[in-house]
């Protein structure tokens, strides 16, 4: 990657590129995902194995498209005992984190005669979607368990997965064990935006849901974004992301590593480091160079490096956060010397992984916060997933006689000025009974 003195015009055109990465989609995207999703809400069943046959498993049959129990307790044996250690790992620490955010409804008198609060309340039904990689080849476990993990903690009823089948209509079994572990009551052979389109309205085979989370293909995400307020959604999620904070303290080939651990996601994902030290720039630039060579996936890396990928060298740590803060990344690394002191300058970042032991990847597997997180700059105002998404709340409202007669004049009042007559009957006729 090139090396950029900051602050320069070279740099801040770099840094438009990189921000200007924006969750707009093409047109012919978005028509093509209007006609699958109209598609499965008028033919159930029909248009959804048509898909399905389509692009990923021709011989499927309807009858098929829902895993029986004997094919996920096969999967178990399937699996080796290393897998099944690293899951209940996983499993136990995501589940601890994620209590951690378990909301309450609450019940409160703030003036006589009156009762206010809140009930919070579980959505009856979450449908999580776990994309399969191409014919299966890269199964997102970890998917499973940060959408299953706090729907059940919310204590969603009924979670759903949907997942594309392989060719031959099977699903990896590591991804079956993986849903039987954190309690996924059903799993549906549907992925791409059919998957969504059948989550959302139902099916003759699939029961509708009521919120659908999880990450996915661009056909995926516009599906998510064209029924959102039919259910709800997580978010909007773009390209990965990763913006590494490092100083002359830092390893140039820990943080290379970094960078390149999720350009090789996707050609448009954005790997960015900032350092106060030009040497260590210069190192972490030789390093990529040399890893990229040895990358199974170097070619997809390597585009996302030349296309949004940039290293910034700054005066100091101050304006490396300051950049941090406007960039708004998914996943930002504190690679400096005393990371914590420097935490509470964070503004805006998906999740911050702080110091030397600390990469990335901990956060996608294992650690326990969620790795659904917000990309292209919605840090600012967006957060993770977590179990809010899987619950909803209810306001209540009590007043007694005299309660209402000592604000009713108010209440009356402020009516009035919004021109809205009945609104102000209403309290009106119960006046003085």
């Amino acid at each position: 990657m090139k090396i950029f003195t900051y602050p320069s015009q070279a740099a801040e055109k770099r840094l438009q590129q990189i921000t200007g990465r924006s969750l707009a989609f093409r047109q012919k995207d978005l028509q093509a995902v209007r006609r699958i999703l109209a598609d499965v809400q008028k033919g159930g069943d029909g248009a959804l194995i048509k898909y399905v046959n389509r692009f990923d498993a021709p011989h499927l049959t309807t009858a098929q498209l829902r895993v029986d129990p004997d094919e996920i307790r096969a999967a178990g044996r399937r699996v080796d005992r290393a897998f099944v250690r690293a899951l209940n790992r996983a499993r136990r620490q995501i589940e601890a984190y994620h209590r951690q955010q378990a909301p309450r409804s609450w019940i409160d008198t703030p003036r006589p005669g009156t009762l206010v609060g809140q009930l919070v309340r579980p959505v009856d039904a979450a449908g999580i979607y776990v994309p399969g990689g191409k014919a299966g080849a890269t199964p997102l476990v970890s998917s499973v368990l940060m959408g299953a993990v706090p729907a059940k903690i919310a204590g969603v009823e009924r979670v759903v997965m949907a997942t594309p089948p392989r060719a031959d209509g099977g699903i990896d079994p590591h991804l079956l064990v993986a849903a039987r572990d954190v309690g996924v009551d059903e799993i549906y052979r549907v992925g791409s935006a059919w998957g969504i389109a059948a989550l959302a309205y139902g099916t003759e085979t699939i029961a509708r849901v009521e919120t659908i989370v999880g990450p996915g293909n661009i056909y995926v995400t516009l599906a998510k974004k064209l029924v959102a307020g039919t259910v709800g959604i997580d978010m909007i999620a773009g390209p990965s992301e990763i913006l590494v904070v490092a100083d002359a303290t830092a390893d140039p080939e820990a943080a290379a590593a970094d960078l390149l651990s999720q350009a090789e996601h996707d050609p448009l994902a954005s790997a960015v480091l900032v350092t106060d030290d030009e040497s260590t720039a210069k190192a972490v630039a030789a390093s990529l160079k040399r890893q990229l060579a040895a990358l199974p996936r170097g070619e997809i890396a390597a585009a996302s490096l030349k296309h949004y990928g940039a290293i910034l060298v700054v005066p100091d740590l101050d304006t490396a956060l300051e950049l941090a803060n406007r960039i708004a990344p998914e996943h930002l690394e504190l690679l400096v010397a005393e990371p914590f002191s420097h935490l509470g300058a964070i503004r805006n970042a998906g999740a911050v992984f702080l110091g030397a032991y600390t990469p990335e990847p901990v956060g996608d597997y294992i650690a326990g916060p969620n790795h659904v997180l917000p990309t292209a700059g919605t840090a600012r105002f967006s957060s993770a997933l977590s179990v809010d998404h899987f619950t909803k709340k209810t306001s209540v409202i009590h007043y007694n006689r005299s309660a209402l007669e000592n604000e009713a004049a108010d209440i009356v009042r402020l009516a009035e000025v919004e021109g809205l007559v009945a609104h102000a009957r209403a309290v009106r006729v119960r006046q003085n009974k």
